[in-house]
Formats: C-alpha cells, sequence, structure tokens
C-alpha cells in the first residue's frame, strides 16, 4: 500500500521539477496548503446538513406554504405484499410476460398491475414541496459562497490578471480566507454526497455522484499542490450560474412561469458566457498553456500565453547554486505590447 501511495504522489507528476512536498511544509515564515487540512472538510460537512435540515424545515418549509406550495404527494399505491417484493427485488418496470403472471398468482387485470406500479415508482418521487426546500437551501447557499468567492477575490491580484496564479508558485501562502474559501466549498460537495443516500433517491442519482465525486477530486488535488488560486476563480466561475437555476426552479415549483422563464434565460446567459467564454478564454488560456515544461510546437494564435510560458521554461532550465529550478517570480512593472489577439 506505502508503495502505490508514493507513486500516486510522485513529487515529479503534481510538482514542478526539483521541488519536493517537504519543501512545501509549514514554517514560521509562510503557511502552505497540507493535505491534512482537507480532514476538517468532514465534521464541517456534517454540520452543513444539520444546518441544511433546520434551513428547510423553519425557513424554507413556512416560505412553500407562504407561495400555497402543498405538501401532499403523488396517490399511495395500495399495500400489497407480492407486488411490493417484486418492485423492490426484481423490478420497478416488470414486462409483459411478468405482468401476466402477476396477474394471474393475484387474480387481479393487467390494468391494476400497471397502475399499482406507476402508483409505486410515483411515491418514490419527492413532493414539490420537498423540492422548493431543497432548491431554496442550495440558492441561498450557491448565493453566499458566490457572493464571498468576488468580495475575497476582487482583493487579490489574480482577479485582475492571471499571471499572478503561478508567480513564485508553488510557494504561494495559503492566507485565512483561501483557506475557508475552500473547505467551505469542499465540505459542500462533501454534504451533497452524504445527503444523496439520505434524501428520496432519483433517476439521475449515478450522474450526480459522479458530479459530486469528481468535484471532490479536483478540489482536493487543487488544493494538496497548491493550485489554490486558480482553484478560486474556477470554483467562482461554476457558482456563478448555480444561484439563478436554483432560483428558476423555485419560481417553477410556485407556479411562477414568468419568473421561471426570466430566471432561466438569465441562467443560460450566464452560464454560457462564464463557463463556454470566460472560463477557457481567460482561465484556461493563462493555465492550461503554462506548464512545468514545454512539450511540442505552441499554439501560434496565445502569444500572451507563450510569453508567460517561455520564460517559465526559460528559468527552469537554469538552477541556482542551491540545486533547485527558481521559480517564476513577478516581474517589474514594464508595459507590455501584445503581438495578437487569443
Amino acid at each position: 500500500m506505502a508503495g502505490i501511495l508514493a507513486w500516486f504522489w510522485n513529487e515529479r507528476f503534481w510538482l514542478p521539477h526539483n521541488v519536493t512536498w517537504a519543501d512545501l511544509k509549514n514554517t514560521e515564515e509562510a503557511t502552505f496548503p497540507q493535505a491534512e487540512d482537507l480532514y476538517l472538510a468532514f465534521p464541517l460537512a456534517f454540520c452543513i446538513f444539520m444546518v441544511r435540515l433546520i434551513f428547510e424545515r423553519f425557513i424554507a418549509k413556512p416560505c412553500a406554504i407562504a407561495l400555497n406550495i402543498q405538501a401532499s404527494g403523488p396517490q399511495i399505491a395500495p399495500p400489497n405484499a407480492i407486488l411490493e417484493k417484486v418492485f423492490t427485488a426484481i423490478t420497478k418496470h416488470p414486462d409483459e410476460k411478468r405482468l401476466e403472471g402477476l396477474s394471474k398468482q393475484l387474480d387481479w387485470d393487467v390494468r391494476s398491475i400497471q397502475r399499482w406500479f406507476r402508483q409505486r415508482r410515483n411515491q418514490e418521487k419527492p413532493s414539490t414541496l420537498t423540492r422548493f426546500c431543497e432548491s431554496m437551501w442550495r440558492f441561498s447557499f450557491y448565493l453566499y459562497v458566490f457572493t464571498y468567492g468576488v468580495r475575497f477575490l476582487k482583493k487579490t491580484p489574480w482577479l485582475w490578471n492571471t499571471r499572478h496564479c503561478w508567480y513564485n508558485y508553488p510557494y504561494q501562502p495559503l492566507t485565512t480566507d483561501l483557506h475557508y474559501y475552500y473547505i467551505l466549498e469542499l465540505s459542500f460537495y462533501w454534504s451533497l454526497m452524504f445527503s444523496q443516500f439520505t434524501d428520496i433517491k432519483r433517476k439521475d442519482f449515478g450522474i450526480m455522484f459522479l458530479h459530486h465525486l469528481v468535484s471532490i477530486l479536483l478540489i482536493t488535488f487543487s488544493y494538496v499542490n497548491n493550485m489554490a488560486r486558480v482553484g478560486t476563480l474556477v470554483l467562482c466561475l461554476h457558482d456563478s450560474a448555480d444561484a439563478f437555476l436554483e432560483a428558476a426552479k423555485m419560481a417553477n415549483y410556485a407556479k411562477f412561469q414568468k419568473m421561471c422563464d426570466l430566471l432561466f434565460v438569465m441562467f443560460a446567459m450566464v452560464f454560457i458566457t462564464t463557463r463556454l467564454g470566460i472560463f477557457p478564454l481567460w482561465v484556461l488560456n493563462t493555465t492550461l498553456f503554462e506548464s512545468w515544461e514545454i512539450v511540442g510546437p505552441y499554439p501560434s494564435w496565445c502569444p500572451r500565453t507563450i510569453e508567460v510560458t517561455l520564460s517559465l521554461a526559460q528559468m527552469r532550465r537554469t538552477l541556482n547554486p542551491q540545486g533547485k529550478t527558481p521559480t517564476l517570480q513577478q516581474p517589474p512593472m514594464v508595459p507590455v505590447v501584445p503581438t495578437g489577439t487569443c
């Protein structure tokens, strides 16, 4: 097991050349992200889950009732031990052959059995009230974390110039605000993972489980190898559209159709702008190609990225007297004349 972990956390893969995990240990002068910091996300995820239960019961539910959203669910299927066993242990969608067998066994007509299975499937769907409360909780969290992210990032230099994501990398100190932002986001996704097993299971259970798992892995790995600066940009961009989506769902559950349509259009505009525009053209443009080594030809259509990449590669070809590759330091404030556009 130790060999597998040593292979997985190979410094040649995760860190720049001649940089080791020991170099990123905390000192009296600076604090760096540590893998053990992420253990804090588990108790915090439990706290977030408990806050969600309190919020949905004492805040979201009264709001839903005030909007005339009823708690009544679908029609309950009549109790039947044989059909319930088939439903839970064999299939929720019996074929024609099985329906005929159940019809003879129960002395029911096929249509009655089909109706029973349809009603039983609908019982597993959450009520409109439950879905409204869940959307209101997510809307509140996304709005809070996005607002916090914007307030935090507007004070950082890498929001205005993404080259600062890589100046002096990986020796970038960890600030309290950045640590809180990352742990809060990670805890929220862990709470979503936990709640999937306690909530009513839906058709997209597997897809959402995979989504939460990938999100947790990306947040974890970007924190451990101190790519947190660019990680905060990605988190803030992705949170910007989620609040509009949850607000549109809430309007739909409350039967405010015009407001729902307006909010969904706003969601689509923000989603396309941030994830299909700003993210690839602004964030990826200065992170994907600013790699630790230049491998193969570089894109001729992106001179701004190449300038930083070449500078980084050139510095890493020359070792300092201590045998370590110098990291990219912030250059003097000299105007740079662009040679093209990205």
